[in-house]
């Protein structure tokens, strides 16, 4: 009977000791809510409006110039008339690869100021589970489903904010 109880009672043990608490991060949230992700977003935003306004206007000139080069078709001498053409599809050219480029630009820019918030956000993450002693931390894109209570989106956000005052973009 001693031998049976002990034997539970190590093995009582031997399973407190193997728990591992395991608490689950939503980093599209913290990009999203925290204040260097929100003005990230806000300067992605503007520089995305920025790009509209300006290939509109470039758009609607270029749409301009084709219908009055369409209306003057047959006053033009067809000589004429292809190298105005041409010259117009240049431009087409140029715009299209104009705006590809910006268009790249600003997903270059989101891209590197979204690595240096992550590069601020790691040792935040990294010193959170050494003081509350968490074994694994994963993606939330991961989960099917999970306890509430092991979401630590929230308490990673309020610890940026704290840290990330110092980051510009």
């Amino acid at each position: 009977m001693k031998k049976i109880i002990f034997i539970l009672f190590f093995w009582k043990i031997l399973t407190l000791t193997s728990y591992a608490q395991i608490v689950y991060i939503d980093m599209n949230l913290i990009l999203k809510n925290s204040e260097v992700g929100k003005t990230l977003t806000e300067k992605i935003n503007q520089l995305n409006n920025n790009h509209i306004i300006k290939f509109k206007e470039i758009e609607n000139k270029l749409i301009a110039k084709e219908k009055t080069l369409l209306a003057q078709k047959n006053i033009l001498d067809n000589s004429e008339f292809e190298k105005r053409l041409t010259s117009l599809s240049e431009e087409i050219k140029k715009f299209r690869n104009d705006k590809k480029m910006s268009e790249a630009n600003i997903n270059k820019i989101k891209i590197e100021n979204t690595k240096e918030i992550l590069k601020l956000l790691n040792p935040i993450i990294t010193n959170y589970v050494e003081v509350n002693a968490i074994s694994l931390v994963m993606p939330k894109k991961n989960i099917i489903v999970g306890k509430k209570n092991l979401d630590i989106t929230d308490q990673i956000i309020n610890l940026l904010n704290k840290n990330a005052k110092n980051l510009k973009f």
